[in-house]
């Protein structure tokens, strides 16, 4: 699991998606679509974890267990797909569009430890490293994706092909 900073962070970088997709394929009120989806995305991308809490008790503790049905890739991936197709239509799409990009990036966020996450049927991890480490790699790698969704849906990607021919050109000096 990545640590409670890491999720919001990165949850930012999916705000960032979900407004660049809505201001894309939204409707005429793009604007204040684009608003609520940010917002949503923030709340999405810790949702996975708060939606476990019983907060109707005292105690506070788990209702389910933690990394089960609330990290259920499927579940996260349809409701991105289903509000995608669905912006521009009805104005609740934007929001739940945004509540599944954050979603879908707090699982990304998980998969790398040992733990993972439940895509389809069972659990899958990356195990590449123990919760809470590397978490600034999580964050660069979700800001660089938000960068490349950003630059195509703002910029028409012309941002980050210069980013690419530099790379390039620096990597043929060398």
């Amino acid at each position: 699991m990545a640590s409670n900073k890491a999720h919001h962070a990165t949850g930012w970088a999916a705000a960032a998606i979900a407004v660049a997709v809505i201001a894309r394929h939204g409707g005429e009120a793009w604007y204040w679509e684009g608003v609520l989806g940010f917002v949503a995305a923030l709340f999405g991308s810790t949702a996975p974890d708060w939606v476990e809490v019983a907060w109707w008790s005292r105690s506070r503790r788990l209702w389910i267990t933690h990394r089960s049905w609330t990290h259920w890739g499927v579940a996260w991936i349809g409701l991105l797909v289903g509000a995608y197709h669905a912006l521009g239509t009805y104005w609740l799409a934007a929001p739940a569009f945004g509540f599944a990009c954050g979603g879908v990036m707090h699982l990304l966020a998980d998969w790398p430890n040992p733990l993972g996450v439940p895509w389809i049927a069972g659990r899958h991890s990356l195990k590449l490293w123990k919760s809470g480490r590397c978490d600034l790699i999580v964050v660069a790698a979700s800001w660089l994706i938000a960068f490349v969704v950003s630059d195509d849906f703002w910029f028409n990607g012309q941002h980050s092909v210069a980013v690419l021919h530099h790379l390039r050109m620096a990597t043929v000096r060398f």
